[in-house]
C-alpha cells in the first residue's frame, strides 16, 4: 500500500472505497480511526510555495476560510496573540479601513478548493489586485491560482476531512506567514505526540457523555481549543455540542444552569467539560474552581481536564486528540458514521 507520512493515500483509498461499498459499520469507521492514530505524522509535512517568484512576504495577514479550513488560524491566534492576523469566515473579503487589505497578504484557505465563500474571495482579491496565496488540496481555488500565477500551497490529499487535517493546515499557514521558527516547533509534534495514549481517556469520556449534550468551557486564551472540541462532537460524533469561555460565561450563561423544579429537566441534559490550563490567569482558575463547585451543588454533571504538555503546542494538540477519540467513540456508541458530513453535502447541493 502507498502511504505519505504514515497517512492513507493511493492504494489505501482504493481499498477503503471497496470496504465502504460493503457497508460494514466497522469498515465505515476505519478512515476516522486511521486519521486519529496517524495525526501526529502530519506535522512532518513540509509545505512548498508554488509560483514563489510572485510571493511577497508580509508581516500582516488576513485569512479567509470556512469550517475546518479556518480552525488552524484560530488556534494560531490563541498561540500567539501578537500576530497581526484577521480571520474572515464569510463571503467576500474582510471589511477593513481603506487601503488596509493592500498592506496585508490575504490567505485563501479551502481544504477542498471548492468552498464557494473562499472562491468568491479569491475572485474579488484578483479583481482588486491584492497580494494573495491559496492553501488547498486542489479544486477551483488552485485552478484559479495556477491560471493567474498566484502563489499557492497544495496540501496532501489523503482523503481525510478538513477537521482532521489540522497538522497539514497549520504547517501550511505558518509557511505562508513566514513563521519559520514556529514551523520548526510544530515539526517536533511529529515525534512527541502519541495519539494512542489519549484513546483510553477519550473512550472513558465518551461513556460518560452517552445521552448527554456536551458543553465545553475554557479560558479566553484557549477559546479555539474549546471550539475545536465542539466541532469534533458536531461533525465526528454527530452530536449537539456547545462551548463558551471564562470569564464571559460567568456574566450570563451560568444563570441558565441554576435549575428550579420547572427547569431541572432541561439542565439535566447537559454535561460540562472544563479545559484547564496551568498557564491560565489565577483569577480564571479560581472562577473555574468556584463554578465547578456551584454546578456540582446543583446536581449538574461536570468533568475537569487539564491541558498537559511541555509546550503550548503540545498541550493544545494533546487536548484535541482527546476530543477526537471522545467524538469517535461517541459515534460508535450512537451507531453513526464518524468521517463524512452528509448533511453538509446535502445543504451544498440545495444551495447551488
Amino acid at each position: 500500500m502507498l502511504r505519505t507520512n504514515g497517512i492513507i493515500c493511493g492504494e489505501d483509498l482504493r481499498i477503503l472505497s471497496a470496504r465502504l461499498t460493503l457497508g460494514s459499520e466497522g469498515d465505515i469507521m476505519w478512515l476516522m480511526e486511521k486519521a486519529i492514530r496517524n495525526f501526529h505524522t502530519q506535522f512532518a509535512y513540509e509545505p512548498v510555495i508554488e509560483n514563489k517568484v510572485n510571493f511577497k512576504p508580509f508581516t500582516k495577514h488576513a485569512l479567509v476560510g470556512m469550517g475546518g479550513s479556518r480552525l488552524a488560524a484560530a488556534l494560531l491566534q490563541d498561540l500567539d496573540s501578537s500576530l497581526d492576523l484577521i480571520i474572515h469566515n464569510d463571503y467576500g473579503l474582510p471589511r477593513t479601513p481603506a487601503g488596509e487589505l493592500e498592506r496585508r497578504l490575504t490567505i485563501l484557505s479551502s481544504y477542498s478548493g471548492n468552498t464557494e465563500e473562499v472562491v468568491e474571495a479569491m475572485e474579488e482579491g484578483l479583481h482588486r489586485g491584492l497580494s494573495l496565496i491559496a492553501i488547498s488540496t486542489g479544486g477551483e481555488l488552485l485552478r484559479l491560482a495556477a491560471k493567474h500565477h498566484i502563489p499557492y500551497i497544495r496540501l496532501p490529499d489523503t482523503g481525510i476531512q478538513p477537521r482532521s487535517a489540522l497538522g497539514y493546515s497549520l504547517n501550511a499557514l505558518l509557511a505562508a506567514m513566514g513563521q519559520g521558527e514556529k514551523l520548526r516547533e510544530t515539526k517536533v509534534l511529529a515525534v512527541v505526540l502519541k495519539p494512542e495514549e489519549h484513546e483510553p481517556l477519550g473512550k472513558k469520556l465518551a461513556a460518560m457523555l452517552r445521552g448527554a449534550i456536551p458543553i465545553i468551557y475554557a479560558s479566553k486564551r484557549n477559546e479555539a481549543v474549546a471550539y475545536n472540541w465542539k466541532i469534533k462532537f458536531n461533525e465526528t460524533g454527530k452530536t449537539v455540542a456547545f462551548c463558551n469561555v471564562f470569564p464571559e460565561l460567568n456574566h450570563n450563561e451560568m444563570n441558565s444552569f441554576d435549575p428550579t423544579d420547572t427547569t431541572r429537566s432541561l439542565s439535566e441534559k447537559f454535561f460540562f467539560i472544563i479545559l484547564e490550563d496551568p498557564a491560565d490567569h489565577p483569577k480564571i482558575r479560581k472562577r473555574m474552581n468556584v463554578l465547578a463547585e456551584l454546578y456540582r451543588q446543583r446536581g449538574l454533571r461536570i468533568e475537569r481536564l487539564s491541558l498537559v504538555g511541555k509546550t503550548p503546542l503540545e498541550k493544545m494538540f494533546s487536548s484535541l486528540l482527546i476530543a477526537d477519540w471522545t467524538a469517535y467513540h461517541l459515534a460508535r456508541h450512537y451507531g453513526v458514521e464518524a468521517t463524512e458530513v452528509p448533511m453538509v453535502e446535502e445543504f451544498k447541493r440545495l444551495i447551488r
